[in-house]
């Protein structure tokens, strides 16, 4: 077709530009037991450590506040690895730009580990909820290079296949995380799901020194801007606070509300502010101009909703109204992490074909279905429909959601690519942020929220349809988003100008 011939030129000319490795061009194969292959296995080790933790203390946290003595603190121990991770995100990015990807992903790494070790020997609820803080800048680190150091060693054609192996990370540790938590939590000791990430970052670590050879940038390396990353840090904390804590913490009308949402704003406007004049701003603004970027930032923003919004209340509906057990229940949510991985690494022969936004819109297509179907779930449906529902959004996310980051990478050089990549997450851990914020507001203000914080009671259904629809919503909104991805010859056109003005 036509979009292809620029797709298949721009993906050898992002690989001429993007040597990271001591692997030769020509090497094409994409696997673990390729040239290149122990790369990808240390990317993937560093992606599940960020994917576990993310889930693996959810089945644990009763244990840990019994031991702890603080029940109150346990939702920080969530919000504050949150926190951390979507902070640090934009900012890891852009200084993979500057100071090089292996050192970043290195010092991600390090604070992980370092956070590791920290909530293994917490002595109380307040040091380990420091030690969450640490590996919650770890994970906003090591997510973000590890992708963009992917886009790097791998041609536009290999890169589909190379982010199914990275999915397939994220469905394994999501069907994996909170069982393995309960093991280590009820037969050995919950100090021990964090102590086993101890040999796991040291190995990752170990092969990406000796493997990973990242060519030296030409010129002389630009100024970092600290300010920027003061008021980018200030004002994302405060929002994810207020998103966060909302309606739990405090009313979301009360003075407290306000006044967090309107700090946030105030360091937002200075942060916008500066960045739109200094010439090397931490977050480069200027790149959203470009039509390609600018859409599939907003894509990863509303993917975070609708990901979190199914992750956070799929289970729930299966346990609350089909009485459902914890584990049995998990699975109605892993078939969309099945999907996901299935898709992803299948959408290059797609977008190679038919062009990033075809590839797109297929995708989309797919979770408008997906999302509208929860929409017929009810008390008496059976588990496997809730299943299949969230299989067919994982499908269609694996064509959405991988294709346009991947677009978005290939519109820039090699030594922004990195901030690209900080942006493109960071919106979706906001997204995460607002969907678990407003669905959250939904479930708490019509059901009954049960002794242990989970909502239950006869309107829980009312609550969950409303979660479902705000869901659905979101879908159509990201279908109409996808259709405003440039096709491929102007997003062609588009690249060049953006480089010639470089």
């Amino acid at each position: 077709m036509r979009g292809s011939g620029d797709v298949r030129r721009s993906g050898n000319a992002g690989r001429a530009g993007a040597v990271g490795t001591d692997v030769p061009p020509t090497a094409a194969t994409v696997g673990l037991r390729s040239e290149r292959g122990p790369i990808l296995l240390s990317l993937m080790l560093a992606t599940g450590l960020v994917a576990l933790d993310a889930t693996i203390i959810a089945t644990a946290s009763a244990t840990i506040a019994g031991e702890l003595g603080s029940f109150a603190q346990v939702p920080w121990l969530f919000s504050a690895y949150l926190l951390a991770q979507a902070v640090s995100t934009p900012l890891a990015g852009r200084l993979s730009d500057i100071l090089g990807r292996k050192h970043l992903i290195l010092a991600g790494v390090g604070l992980f580990l370092a956070g590791s070790i920290l909530c293994g020997a917490a002595w109380s609820m307040g040091a380990l909820i420091v030690g969450r803080v640490l590996q919650g800048l770890g994970a906003g680190t090591v997510m973000p290079v590890s992708l963009t150091i992917s886009a790097d060693i791998y041609t536009l054609e290999e890169r589909a296949k190379a982010q199914g192996y990275m999915a397939s990370v994220w469905a394994i540790s999501s069907v994996v995380g909170p069982t393995l938590g309960g093991v280590f939590s009820e037969f050995v000791s919950w100090r021990w799901l964090f102590f086993i990430n101890i040999p796991l970052c040291l190995i990752a670590a170990w092969v990406i020194v000796r493997r990973y050879h990242e060519s030296p940038r030409e010129g002389g390396r630009d100024p970092i801007d600290y300010w920027g990353a003061a008021l980018l840090t200030g004002s994302s904390t405060l929002l994810l606070v207020g998103l966060l804590e909302g309606g739990s913490a405090w009313p979301w009308m009360s003075a407290t509300s306000v006044t967090v949402f309107g700090l946030s704003a105030a360091l937002g406007f200075a942060f916008v502010w500066r960045a739109l004049r200094v010439e090397h701003p931490i977050v480069n603004l200027r790149l959203l101009r470009q039509r390609v970027i600018g859409v599939a930032t907003a894509i990863s923003l509303v993917v975070g909703i609708v990901v979190l919004g199914l992750a956070t209340y799929i289970p729930i509906y299966a346990q609350g109204v089909l009485g459902f057990g914890p584990l049995v229940a998990g699975f109605a949510l892993a078939a969309m992490m099945v999907g996901w991985p299935l898709s992803a690494s299948n959408s290059g022969r797609f977008y190679l074909r038919l062009g990033f936004r075809w590839t797109a819109v297929i995708g989309s297509a797919l979770v408008v279905f997906g999302t509208a179907s929860t929409l017929a779930l009810g008390a008496s449906s059976p588990l496997w429909g809730a299943a299949f529902v969230t299989f067919f959004v994982g499908l269609g996310m694996g064509l959405t959601a991988v294709p346009t980051l991947i677009a978005a990478q290939n519109a820039v050089a090699h030594h922004t690519r990195g901030a690209v990549t900080g942006i493109n997450t960071f919106a979706r851990s906001l997204g995460s942020a607002v969907g678990v914020a407003v669905c959250g507001a939904i479930v708490n203000a019509i059901a009954t929220v049960g002794p242990d914080g989970t909502p239950e009671g006869e309107n829980l259904m009312d609550a969950l349809h409303l979660v479902f629809m705000v869901v659905t919503v979101a879908s159509v909104v990201l279908a109409a988003l996808v259709w405003l991805m440039p096709a491929d010859r102007e997003e062609a056109r588009e690249r060049r100008a953006a480089q010639a003005r470089a």
